[in-house]
């Protein structure tokens, strides 16, 4: 039989999605329903003293409102419960009484209409007490600063840190030494559904959600433990999601749809605006970072240190996990044996942080790459060169003092980016070859390199699982599959590599496969659709769960019915005061080169040309792993050239995508060349390794460099907006009219 993978069949929920068949969240109403509406904080960081709710309740159509004491259990969060529900007075949680951003929830609404409990929300009289706020990570992390949680001291969510080697002598071996100062900004997911959901009671009784997310028994634990419920008791459905990128890891509306549909015993529907969705939802952390790199004159690296400050907002939501992402990857791909890094997730009483696509990693290969080409620009080396005499090989020790896992690539993807770029030529060494200016002297052209590398699967200990039961049917041959597991289809096409996986290990046509997903009634845990680990990880729970099916339907019992659970290698914590440790099992390797052509009248800068390099182990669905590449590429671009979120004082003044812009169709460069790279990792389902958010990782260090190619100007804080760009090119004097 023809393989059913390394195809490039089309996504098995496209016609339904590109027709508009396909239902979302919003999409989907039950007769009866009442409509939810939130009363957010007025204040950045404030105790709520006292809360009138009359003026609310009387208005027409209102049908309740609750508050923090109607919540059995007023707290949650992904990886440290650290947030009430709903803020106010009359929790039994320590410090609910207290809002620390603008995003906190007040109370919550319910009424005939969405109008009316919008209308009644803003009526409620709130009463604070005024707490000191801060909005500067540094300045929260220093003595004397407010505080915004007894757990947290001065302001620490997490530090980490890398002590290997002896720096003081390596500083000594270094011939060129590169300094840096770096600042990344918040990014906003601008999914096309914004946060919405149904709830109500199902027929067994379960207090349901149907609502987008990442992972459907992480929503239902954080539902079944606000609502001091058994779990059995709630139930999560994801319909079609609309994007996630991390943006729906975290609770939105979930807790307060089951909360009300709970109380009232009825259905209950809420729809977010793009601007509620802008204003009080998570986003990408905003880090600084302090870096210093040493090499030797023949272009090896000997000495690193780091600081790096990510602002986590109100919240820790997964700063403690992003963090300590960005703390990995601040050095690179690189075999270093002399480092110090300190990394810290710090609480302010901004917009809280969390996930987002390449989780720390995009913020710490900024600087890592960065730095990289300034060492190679100093030293007059090649940028690609300089970066093979650096790069981790199979078997070399990582920051953390442990070998790096098998099946390490990243020597194969940057000389296989550089070859098919057509930029690089290597005779004896690698060298870039020179490139044709345009003929309007206000433009230039430059062409960077960058590459990273990211983890696939979850980290430092985390608990790492993935369940997947194979259903067989038929008489004397298979007719009818069907496959049970929860992996969250977010757009990148999942599922359809789901059903291409369990067609080939169970050997038939994808058309006898059924997948039944998305439903915590009808699968078992299977994990986030995060970390890149779907395919990974859901890939080796399908084969095992066939095997076994396989066995019992050659054992004639029929239907065969197999559960498997897969369990990748152990990782580790982080060693507190040295960082060694086994962080991760599996990473995903990355290579990018970039074309831009700069305005230095103006400071736009147009990106040309990518080209992307990744190996995937082995590719499932050729067609969706081009996608996952394009729309990285994409977001990428906006992150380093457009996207500027603006925070004052705990507020966003651009919550429109009006004011705030992301890449359209006229944006996007005239090619990305991706360039899918197949060499099997051991543990791989088939060999293959995830990818998803690889190819965002090393584009705005790329696309830096190429500016630094076309205008000699390192710029060493995205995103690289023209106003930024022209005071940066005006202070070398360049653009002057």
């Amino acid at each position: 039989m023809t393989s059913m993978i390394g195809t490039r069949i089309p996504r098995l929920d496209g016609v339904g999605k590109v027709t508009g068949e396909t239902l979302y969240p919003a999409d989907i109403d039950i007769e009866g329903q009442l409509w939810l509406k939130i009363r957010y904080s007025d204040r950045v960081h404030a105790r709520v003293v006292a809360m009138d709710t009359t003026p609310a309740e009387a208005y027409p159509g209102v049908v309740a409102v609750f508050t923090a004491k109607d919540v059995p259990v007023n707290e949650y969060g992904l990886t440290i419960k650290d947030q009430p529900v709903l803020c106010g007075p009359g929790s039994t949680i320590e410090g609910a009484d207290i809002v620390r951003c603008l995003m906190d929830n007040i109370a919550i609404v319910v009424a005939e209409s969405a109008e009316a409990a919008e209308a009644a929300a803003q009526l409620i009289i709130v009463e604070y007490e005024d707490l000191p706020a801060v909005f500067d990570p540094e300045v929260a992390l220093a003595d004397g600063a407010p505080q915004l949680h007894t757990r947290y001291l001065n302001n620490t969510i997490t530090h980490y840190r890398i002590r290997q080697g002896d720096l003081e002598a390596a500083w000594q071996q270094a011939d060129v030494v590169v300094e840096g100062v770096y600042q990344t900004g918040y990014q906003e997911h601008a999914f096309l559904q914004p946060e919405a959901g149904l709830s109500y009671i199902d027929e067994a009784g379960r207090v349901t959600v149907v609502v987008s997310g990442q992972w459907v028994h992480e929503d239902q634990e954080q539902i079944y433990h606000a609502l001091n419920l058994p779990p059995e008791q709630v139930r999560i459905i994801y319909p079609a999601i609309g994007g996630a990128f991390g943006g729906r890891e975290d609770m939105s509306v979930q807790i307060v749809l089951a909360l009300a549909a709970w109380k009232l015993q009825r259905p209950i529907k809420t729809v977010w605006s793009r601007e509620e969705s802008i204003q009080y939802h998570h986003k990408r952390h905003p880090v600084r970072i302090y870096t210093r790199w040493g090499a030797t004159r023949e272009g090896k690296v000997v000495a690193v240190e780091a600081k790096v400050i990510g602002d986590g907002g109100a919240y820790n939501y997964t700063s403690n996990k992003v963090m300590g992402n960005a703390h990995l990857m601040v050095t690179g791909p690189y075999e270093l044996t002399n480092v110090a890094v300190d990394t810290y997730a710090v609480c302010t009483n901004n917009i809280p942080c969390g996930a987002f696509r390449g989780f720390g990693g995009p913020q710490g290969a900024f600087a890592a790459e960065n730095q990289m080409n300034k060492l190679a620009a100093a030293l007059g080396l090649d940028p690609v060169e300089v970066r093979m005499r650096n790069l981790l090989h199979e078997g070399s020790m990582m920051t953390t003092g442990t070998v790096a896992p098998p099946g390490v690539t990243i020597p194969e993807v940057v000389e296989t980016c550089a070859a098919e770029s057509g930029y690089w030529q290597k005779d004896v060494t690698w060298e870039r070859k020179a490139i044709t200016q345009p003929s309007d002297p206000s433009k230039r052209r430059g062409i960077g390199f960058a590459c990273a590398f990211k983890n696939i699967g979850f980290s430092f200990g985390a608990p790492e699982n993935c369940w997947a039961t194979i259903e067989l049917y038929g008489g004397t041959a298979i007719e009818e599959v069907i496959v049970r597991t929860a992996g969250a289809e977010v757009g990148q096409g999942s599922h359809t590599a789901f059903v291409q996986m369990t067609a080939e290990a169970v050997g038939v046509p994808v058309e006898q496969v059924r997948l039944i997903s998305h439903d915590t009634s009808e699968t078992q845990n299977s994990g986030s659709a995060s970390a890149s680990r779907l395919t990974f990880m859901t890939g080796n729970a399908i084969r095992g769960a066939a095997e076994q099916a396989l066995q019992k339907w050659q054992d004639e019992e029929r239907p065969a019915k197999a559960t498997y659970q897969y369990r990748p290698p152990a990782t580790t914590p982080l060693d507190p005061e040295t960082g060694y440790g086994t962080p991760n099992f599996a990473y995903g390797y990355v290579a990018e080169v970039v074309e831009v052509e700069v305005d230095i009248e103006t400071g736009i800068i147009k990106l040309e040309r990518v080209v992307c390099a990744n190996d995937v182990g082995k590719a499932m669905n050729r067609l969706a792993i081009e996608g996952q590449i394009e729309g990285a590429v994409v977001q990428a671009q906006g992150y380093a050239l457009m996207e500027h979120l603006i925070s004052h004082e705990g507020r966003i003044l651009n919550p429109y995508l009006s004011s705030y812009l992301i890449p359209t169709v006229y944006d996007i460069p005239r090619e990305v060349k991706s360039i899918i790279i197949e060499i099997p990792t051991p543990i791989g389902p088939w060999g293959g390794r995830g990818m998803a958010e690889m190819p965002f990782l090393p584009l705005a260090p790329a696309i830096t460099a190429a500016v630094h190619d076309a205008t000699g100007v390192w710029m060493d804080e995205i995103p690289l907006t023209p106003d930024r760009v022209v005071a940066a090119l005006r202070k070398e004097g360049l653009g002057v009219i």
